[in-house]
C-alpha cells in the first residue's frame, strides 16, 4: 500500500479497488481467506497503513472482472493556479465554470481539467493509483468565481475535508449589493430548499425541512446606492449568501434568481455584467494535522476584471 491507501478499513478500500464486485462477495473473500492483509486474514474493520501488503488468492480474469476500467477525461480549462505544493493546489475558478462535470460538461469543469494537469506534470499516474484520484474539498455555483481546494493525495484530502468540518479553515467571498449596509451584521435563520425549481428560501423560524444557517457581514465600503461586503459563511449550504443577502433586503448585484430585476438589466446594459458579483476571494488555514505547515497562512484570488472595473467606478 501506498500512502494514498494509508490509514483505512480494509472494507472500504476493497470497495473502491473491486468496484464492479457486490458487497456481499467482498465479505465472503475476506471470511474464506481469499484475500490477505500481510498474510493473514483479514476483519472488515482491519486499518490498512503504508507499506502494508493485500493478497488476492483469485483467478486473473476474477479479479480483473472486478476492477473498473479507469477512465480518464481530458480537461478543457486553463487553470488560474494562485498556490501549489506537493499536497495542495489552489485554483481561482472563473465564473461560467463548472466545479464538477454534470451531464455533457464532461472536460469543461475544474476537476477534470486539474486532474489532466497533474497527470501531464507527473504529479499524478493513473496506472499506479489503486484508488486515489486527485479531488477538489469544496464547491462553487458554476456562476460564482473563486478558490477552490484541491488535494493531491489521500492524506491531504482527509485533513482539509477535517478542517472545513471543523470551521477551521475560513473561506471568505466579496460582493456588491444593493443599498447601503451601514454596519457588521451575524445574520441567522433557516433555509428550505426546493429542488424542484434548484431554489431556497430563508426562514426566521425553524420549520419542517429547513437547516439552521449562519451568515457574517462586513462592510467593506458604501454609499446610498450599493455596499461591497466581506461574507464568512459559517454554514454552508446551497446558495445561503444570495438568499440570505436577498431576504433582508440587499440582493446581489446581478443575481438573477434572487436579486433586483432593474438593477440587474442596468448592470447588463453598462457593464455586461451576466451573473451575480459574488467572488470567493480569500482562504484562511487552520486545524490542519498532516499540512500542519499550512496553518496560519491566507491566499487571495484576483477578482474578475470586470467585477474590478464596477468595483472601481462606484467604491
Amino acid at each position: 500500500m501506498d500512502k494514498n491507501e494509508n490509514d483505512q478499513r480494509i472494507d472500504r478500500f476493497l470497495k473502491k479497488y473491486l468496484a464492479k464486485a457486490p458487497q456481499g462477495t467482498i465479505y465472503k473473500f475476506l471470511r474464506k481467506k481469499r484475500i490477505k492483509l500481510n498474510n493473514k486474514k483479514a476483519k472488515p474493520e482491519d486499518m490498512i497503513f503504508e507499506g502494508d501488503t493485500i493478497k488476492f488468492y483469485l483467478a486473473d480474469e476474477t479479479l480483473d472482472s472486478f476492477i473498473p476500467d479507469m477512465e480518464i477525461v481530458k480537461g478543457s480549462v486553463k487553470l488560474d493556479i494562485i498556490y501549489e505544493d506537493e499536497n495542495i493546489i489552489l485554483i481561482n475558478k472563473p465564473k461560467g465554470i463548472l466545479s464538477h462535470p454534470v451531464n455533457k460538461d464532461y472536460g469543461d469543469n475544474i476537476v477534470d481539467s486539474m486532474v489532466s494537469y497533474l497527470i501531464a506534470k507527473g504529479d499524478y499516474v493513473p496506472r499506479i493509483e489503486k484508488t486515489f484520484t486527485p479531488s477538489i474539498c469544496n464547491r462553487l455555483d458554476r456562476n460564482t468565481s473563486g478558490i477552490i481546494i484541491g488535494a493531491k493525495n489521500y492524506e491531504a484530502l482527509k485533513d482539509i475535508n477535517e478542517a472545513i468540518k471543523n470551521r477551521d479553515i475560513k473561506k471568505y467571498y466579496k460582493c456588491m449589493v444593493k443599498g447601503r449596509v451601514d454596519k457588521d451584521i451575524l445574520l441567522g435563520g433557516y433555509l428550505l430548499k426546493n429542488e424542484e425549481k434548484n431554489k431556497v428560501k430563508i426562514y426566521s423560524e425553524e420549520m419542517e425541512g429547513t437547516k439552521e444557517v449562519k451568515t457574517s457581514i462586513k462592510v467593506l465600503d458604501k454609499n446610498n446606492d450599493f455596499s461591497l461586503l466581506e461574507i464568512d459563511l459559517i454554514t454552508g449550504r446551497t446558495h445561503q449568501i444570495r438568499a440570505h443577502l436577498s431576504s433582508i433586503g440587499h440582493p446581489i448585484v446581478g443575481d438573477g434568481k434572487y436579486g433586483d430585476g432593474k438593477i440587474n438589466e442596468f448592470f447588463k446594459k453598462k457593464y455586461r455584467l451576466e451573473s451575480q458579483f459574488l467572488h470567493a476571494y480569500k482562504i484562511c488555514f487552520n486545524g490542519l494535522t498532516k499540512l500542519d505547515y499550512l496553518n496560519g497562512r491566507e491566499f487571495e484570488a484576483m477578482s474578475p476584471a470586470i467585477f474590478y472595473n464596477i468595483e472601481k467606478e462606484w467604491f
